[in-house]
């Protein structure tokens, strides 16, 4: 571990954050953790699984807990609106035993790597913010919002897309973009027949899929064009997903007139941003969103955010010094990370425009072989 690397802080409790905690901490470092929700929460339905962020959670260490607890598969299927068969697309494993894809509802996933934080030994204070931090020779003087100050060798901004340490660290960041799409999600019963992803093609550039995460339970998804960035109050969520899968058939429409109380129907617009390199001041640097916020469509946001956890712990346990250490990582990450966002915004572009199936396909082709090679 770098010479003067002793104690870390850590912005943020999302999966970047607790994947960095949890590694940082086979380190030997002492870790603190904040989170600026008292209640530690985490919101969605499901998230998919892809290959790399499989290896990654075996990598992490919690590859068992997620497959115990989600629902894992080796193949993608895909379907017309009409609900027609078209084939299939095999998801090989990139390592031996590992599946190759899968599902997981975020709350598992959140409690999964909550309790493996802290049964690592993080310190983890909730409802708390930065609210200053200083600089010098000796380290980071860390002020918090209920008044009390600490000292540290690391900060990490794992605080999201909206991070209030990249506006401290770097005001004139890119801001982030909306894409023009948003995501609708919502949760259903998983028919028996369902024993992995799905795919459907729709109208008007609208793509709608389902994915497994429990025995019993999947989450519908569609990727839709809104134009203006419209407001979607919550009470018109129902309706305005059953709107979006008037035209599809088959196990969709089946879905759609299920819609009710328990589907915990919600609405995303889709924004983007790359911060570029460097992604630190000092001894002070981002990981996951706060430097690379993505959109769905390659289903790698949360891997790369817990692979950043996994690059950044590996890489100050081999540098001289923290700054080494953060520049390391980013000339790791950055290439990367960069694929992930502007393919998917591409990806969504296409989307948009329509009439670009070839185009997307060889694109998602050529993303996902260039994301199974190792991090």
């Amino acid at each position: 571990m770098s010479a003067d690397l002793r104690k870390a802080l850590i912005v943020g409790g999302g999966v970047a954050g607790m994947a960095a905690a949890i590694s940082l901490r086979k380190h030997g470092v002492a870790v603190d953790l904040i989170d600026r929700d008292p209640d530690w929460r985490t919101y969605g339905a499901g998230i998919t699984i892809t290959g790399p962020t499989l290896r990654a959670f075996h990598q992490l260490g919690v590859l068992d807990e997620v497959g115990a607890v989600g629902a894992l598969s080796d193949h993608v299927k895909f379907f017309t609106i009409d609900g027609e068969f078209m084939g299939k697309m095999p998801a090989p494993p990139l390592l031996e035993g590992l599946p190759g894809t899968g599902g997981i509802m975020r709350p598992a996933l959140h409690k999964i790597l909550s309790e493996r934080t802290v049964a690592a030994g993080t310190a983890v204070r909730l409802g708390q913010t930065v609210a200053d931090l200083q600089q010098d020779d000796a380290g980071v003087i860390v002020q918090f919002s209920d008044g009390s100050e600490a000292h540290y060798d690391l900060v990490i901004g794992a605080d999201g897309s909206h991070s209030t340490l990249r506006e401290q660290l770097f005001p004139a960041a890119p801001p982030l973009v909306f894409t023009g799409q948003g995501c609708w999600r919502m949760l259903a019963d998983r028919p028996a027949e369902v024993d992995s992803a799905e795919i459907y093609f729709g109208p008007d550039s609208v793509k709608v899929g389902f994915n497994p995460c429990t025995a019993d339970k999947m989450y519908l998804f569609a990727t839709i064009s809104m134009p203006g960035n419209p407001h979607v109050a919550d009470e018109d969520l129902p309706d305005g997903m059953r709107r979006i899968l008037e035209p599809f058939g088959g196990r969709v429409a089946r879905i759609r007139e299920a819609i009710g109380p328990d589907s915990a129907v919600n609405y995303r617009p889709l924004f983007a941003m790359l911060l570029p390199a460097p992604w630190h001041v000092g001894r002070v640097g981002l990981i996951g969103d706060a430097a690379h916020a993505t959109t769905p469509h390659l289903a790698s946001g949360a891997g790369i955010a817990i692979e950043d956890g996994l690059v950044l712990a590996e890489e100050m346990g081999q540098a001289a010094t923290v700054e080494a250490g953060w520049a390391a990582f980013a000339a790791r990450r950055y290439d990367r990370a960069k694929l992930v966002v502007q393919n998917s915004v591409e990806i969504g572009r296409l989307e948009q425009e329509g009439g670009h199936d070839d185009d997307i396909m060889a694109l998602m082709s050529q993303s996902t072989h260039a994301l199974a090679a190792a991090i």
